[in-house]
């Protein structure tokens, strides 16, 4: 009996054969898909830090690297959206058979984490985003190199243009007694430390001949007879205008009522947004507070007020008032202050070495106001008063100076484990060197001789060894070297050594024949070992700090890659003024270590 018709049986089995390849079709769509979101979401795409790596080529050919390297439009240079089409898979990673790391594979290269990267090779690297479109900037060191002018012994010092001492973390703020950094580089205490000093001065030397022009507001110099400008606190307190014999200019003398505390007196309105330099003449008769209320531009409400008093050198901060000591203040003086640089250091103010940075600033200064018994004049706000700072420096160089002709640094300094430390009073070549510099300008600046004097005189500790006090050591006994820290064993630091040949030239430059005849002869002993023995200095790929791996027979103390930059910034101003092509040769050489290149291999 037959059960079905053929007709109809071919075509149920042509419809069934259909169904099952749609089905089929249908399944492995499927399949697809989940692979494909299964991928996504093992891999995605890397972040810095999480994946963003080095690619290593599995083939010796430089050709093959070269061909990863040099993909940035068709394989970096892309929309995020197409990017993320990129499939890797994880990988473990072996490293010199010590442990093990994650890594990712895409074809035959393998991609090491950045982060891995960055400090097993000690480079430098970020994401950065233009246009849309994300990059990844490696460079092989963070060393700043600035092209420099031809030196001349009262052009800009190096790149000191650059520098910001009294940001330093290491600066616990400006002195209010001396206008000059304290220092806490090798100590919580604070002190003042010559180098820091005369680099604070070299600094502000160099940016006056690099900025523009300051924007200067003079607000009181009781030149016009009016005093209407300054608000009286009470009915008791008297406000006039006097000929200061002394100065022998005329001059604001102000009383406030006995009756009032530190915050009230005298006000005169500022209202200065972007000029936050501070300038004044005084003197006091009595205990005395100078005020000047800011408002920052970090979210407080509430006004910060910055005081000046007549208390000992000092810093303090409470709540919303800064305070700074000025001393007594009994004969006129000069005081310059930036209030930026006041308003961080006492808002960062720790019991530490450092002070903790901030980004904050100031956005407005309202008024100044000032309490006690004084006088005072040409009060003024600057964009920047570069001058009034160096010769706070140089002014202090000549105050302390002693009877060698050295600024002792009073603090005690440990070097290295295997080397003695040297007690506070020490003498440091790069202390006088640095110092010198700073006392040529000066002079060359106003020719008052008293400046001139002191660089000479400071050239004697040059002469003196360093076991003796001084500051003069001799490598393999046979070449000169001006220590900055003149230890034992001798250390033989590049950047100290250099920057006191600088200092000895700018002296033998300016000073007369005669009185040079000693800097010079210092110098030319100095250069010619520095000559001999920069190769001593060459890793190959960068310099050392120093030459202990030599006096002490342990491994080299390798150069941070700012003191790098320090020895290439020498040789510049070395090769600008001495034309012997082994400075040149040394200065591409180290100039390339800072890009990756390295010496050859045998």
């Amino acid at each position: 009996m037959r059960l079905v018709n053929p007709r109809l049986g071919f075509r149920a089995l042509l419809f069934l054969l259909l169904a099952s390849t749609f089905v089929t079709f249908i399944f492995l769509l499927r399949c697809n898909g989940s692979n494909k979101n299964q991928d996504d979401q093992d891999t995605g795409r890397p972040g810095l830090g999480l994946g963003v790596g080095a690619a290593i080529s599995r083939h010796p050919d430089t050709r093959d690297l070269e061909g990863v390297l040099h993909q940035p439009e068709a394989a970096f240079n892309q929309p995020r959206d197409l990017q993320q089409g990129i499939k890797y898979q994880e990988i473990e990673c072996l490293i010199n058979d010590d442990y093990s790391i994650q890594g990712r594979r895409e074809g035959e290269e393998v991609f090491i984490p950045f982060s891995f990267i960055e400090k097993y090779f000690e480079i430098y690297g970020r994401l950065a985003e233009y246009d849309g479109y994300d990059r990844f900037e490696l460079q092989h060191s963070n060393a700043r190199i600035y092209q420099q002018n031809p030196y001349k012994s009262d052009s800009t010092f190096m790149s000191f243009t650059h520098y910001n001492v009294e940001a330093r973390d290491r600066v616990k703020y400006i002195s209010g007694v001396e206008g000059v950094p304290i220092s806490t580089q090798w100590g919580p205490q604070g002190y003042f430390y010559p180098i820091q000093i005369a680099q604070f001065g070299l600094s502000h030397y160099s940016k006056n001949l690099t900025d523009k022009e300051p924007r200067v507001f003079v607000f009181e110099d009781a030149e016009d007879g009016d005093t209407s400008r300054w608000n009286p606190p009470d009915r008791t307190s008297q406000i006039k205008i006097v000929h200061d014999e002394e100065r022998d200019s005329n001059v604001i003398e102000f009383q406030t009522s006995e009756l009032l505390v530190e915050s009230q007196g005298f006000t005169l309105p500022i209202k200065s947004r972007g000029d936050f330099v501070l300038t004044f003449d005084a003197k006091f008769f009595t205990n005395f507070t100078i005020s000047v209320t800011v408002e920052a531009d970090d979210g407080r409400e509430k006004p910060m007020t910055i005081h000046y008093t007549s208390d000992e050198d000092g810093i303090m901060h409470k709540g919303s008032h800064l305070t700074f000591g000025l001393g007594p203040m009994r004969t006129w003086r000069t005081i310059t202050r930036d209030l930026v640089t006041d308003f961080r250091k006492a808002v960062g103010k720790t019991n530490t070495k450092s002070v903790r940075k901030t980004k904050a600033s100031l956005r407005k200064v309202v008024k100044l106001l000032i309490h006690g018994h004084g006088r005072i004049d040409n009060v003024t706000m600057w964009t920047h008063s570069h001058m009034s700072q160096f010769f706070d420096a140089a002014n202090w160089l000549i105050k302390t100076q002693d009877g060698q002709g050295g600024w002792p640094i009073n603090v005690e300094r440990k070097l290295d484990e295997d080397i003695v430390s040297l007690p506070p009073g020490w003498y440091s070549a790069m202390a006088q060197g640095q110092a010198i510099s700073t006392l040529v300008r000066a002079y060359k600046k106003t020719h008052d001789f008293k400046y001139l004097s002191a660089a000479l005189k400071a050239t004697k500790i040059f002469r003196i060894p360093s076991g003796e006090g001084g500051v003069l050591a001799k490598l393999f006994d046979k070449f000169p070297w001006y220590e900055e820290y003149p230890t034992t064993p001798s250390s033989f630091v590049l950047n100290g050594f250099i920057y006191s040949l600088i200092g000895l030239y700018d002296l033998h430059t300016i000073a007369g024949p005669e009185e040079g005849r000693e800097a010079l002869q210092l110098y030319n002993d100095g250069i010619k070992s520095l000559k001999t023995l920069l190769p001593l200095f060459d890793t190959g790929s960068g310099t050392t700090y120093d030459l202990r791996h030599l006096s002490l027979h342990k491994a080299p103390n390798l150069a941070r890659w700012d003191y790098h930059a320090t020895h290439i910034s020498q040789l510049q101003l070395l090769s600008s003024i001495d034309p012997d092509p082994v400075f040149k040769s040394f200065l591409d050489r180290w100039i390339g270590y800072t890009k990756g290149k390295r010496a050859k291999h045998n």
